[in-house]
């Protein structure tokens, strides 16, 4: 078993044991108490040109047999979103083309599949309100001729445009109008993408659940339910005692999952998490156990994972990106830890030894020895000999 070479809190490098690969078994019967989707990343060729703003030239054998694997492990694949780069990196040719390749897989394996409708093929300067209902609407067309579902994402030109809250009303629900089926709103925090400040109408979190709150009203069924990114526990818990019945509360919370998924007396949070991209055979081994009724053993086998994705996220919040693919090039689902747009530079080997050391530690390495020695060949890259 090859150790994993990494800094000691004095600074000298010190080998660690890898470990033993964790046991997980896939479920043999569809996960039931949670609906429960991982934002999956994508993986660019080896050879493409990933430097800002060249085109995303995607390895398509990896990228969806990324999606593959998550599917195995009985999650759901949320597809197209910021966890694949929308917005930093992932243009709209490629992006139809993932949507297209997702859902032809997703019938394929019998796959639950969610993609991120949004605005961004527009040209990034201010557009009116019309134009961000056409730009929704074109994206939400594509989505629906595949056949897949569709999570209505923030958009960047309409926290531009919109100049109060009833501005997001009317859009979303001209755009949800347009919907052939129930969508999922997503809220999107300013840590995740500071464009999108204020989102809702307000920087106040609880005026901006009001718009939310009164938005779901006025569509009722329409809506299937909606994800938050804001990691602030208690606005998501807030706002969803106030969903109507027929909506779901999604959290994109990586700070707190483990206590938001499992809930409370009042009710519970499903999950669409980037963190799940990065843990699939502990999320669905955790609510195997949740299934069960096995609060303890949930909480043992999540509870872990929660420091290492605090990790991942960690401020600037929209790097997470790097640690996500970083780690299914660790456990071997891609043949290079390079990010469409040269996102892979993101973060600091000093970050990706506190991930791999956590990964370790919450049982995140499904190939320890495999990792190890990757990790150690990019130490050496870099002239680190441990």
């Amino acid at each position: 078993m090859t150790d994993l070479v990494l800094p000691a809190d004095d600074g000298r490098l010190e080998r660690v044991p890898a470990g033993p690969a964790p046991v997980r078994e896939r479920p043999v019967t569809p996960l039931s108490s949670r609906v429960a989707y991982a934002a999956a990343h994508v993986v660019p060729r080896a050879w493409a040109d990933t430097v800002p703003g060249a085109p995303a030239d995607l390895d398509w054998d990896a990228t969806l047999g990324f999606r593959r694997h998550v599917w195995s492990w009985g999650l759901g694949v949320a597809d197209a979103m910021d966890t694949a780069q929308r917005n930093m990196g992932l243009d709209w040719p490629a992006t139809r083309e993932l949507i297209r390749r997702s859902a032809h897989e997703a019938r394929a394996v019998g796959g639950a599949l969610v993609v991120g409708v949004t605005t961004d093929h527009l040209d990034d300067e201010p557009v009116p309100l019309d134009a961000v209902v056409d730009a929704y609407r074109m994206q939400l067309d594509w989505a629906q001729e595949q056949g897949a579902g569709v999570v209505l994402m923030a958009s960047r030109h309409l926290a531009l445009a919109a100049e109060r809250p009833a501005d997001y009303v009317d859009v979303y629900r001209r755009v949800i109008e347009h919907a052939a089926s129930p969508v999922i709103l997503h809220w999107l925090g300013e840590a995740f993408d500071a464009r999108l400040r204020g989102y809702w109408g307000s920087t106040d979190v609880a005026r901006a659940a009001d718009t939310v709150v009164e938005l779901m009203g006025e569509v009722g069924e329409a809506v299937a339910g909606i994800k938050m990114s804001l990691l602030d526990a208690s606005a998501e818990v807030a706002v969803r005692r106030r969903l109507p019945a027929s909506a779901r509360m999604y959290t994109g919370d990586d700070f707190h999952y483990v206590s938001l998924i499992e809930g409370d007396e009042e009710g519970h949070s499903d999950a669409l998490l980037g963190a799940f991209a990065a843990i699939a055979p502990t999320a669905s081994a955790a609510l195997q156990r949740l299934d069960a009724g096995d609060v303890a053993g949930y909480r043992a086998l999540l509870g872990p994972t929660e420091e290492l994705s605090r990790t991942i996220f960690e401020a600037p919040t929209s790097a997470y990106k790097t640690g996500v693919a970083f780690l299914s090039w660790l456990n071997g689902h891609q043949p290079t830890p390079l990010m469409v747009g040269g996102v892979h530079a993101a973060r600091s080997l000093a970050h990706l030894a506190r991930v791999v050391r956590l990964a370790a530690a919450a049982g995140a390495l499904e190939d320890p020895d495999l990792a190890a020695r990757r990790w150690n060949g990019l130490l050496a890259l870099h002239g680190i000999e441990g």
